[in-house]
């Protein structure tokens, strides 16, 4: 299905945005009004490896809903 494959790579896209971020650690990626809480709760290293567990998290479950749909 089209819609599934959509799904798929836009999943795939913001895991990988996030995974960017954090890897090259983006000042406008954490100075960002959604992510502020995160650096103030974790620090600055730990909200990037937050957002890197979470970016490759995004990207399984992008791939997982197309492999099982």
């Amino acid at each position: 299905n089209k819609m599934n494959i959509a799904y798929m790579i836009f999943f795939v896209l913001i895991g990988l945005f996030s995974i960017c971020g954090a890897f090259f650690n983006w000042d406008f990626f954490f100075e960002s009004r959604k992510a502020r809480p995160f650096v103030a709760l974790l620090g600055r290293n730990g909200a990037r490896i937050f957002y890197g567990v979470l970016g490759a998290f995004i990207i399984f479950c992008g791939i997982m809903a197309m492999v099982t749909a």
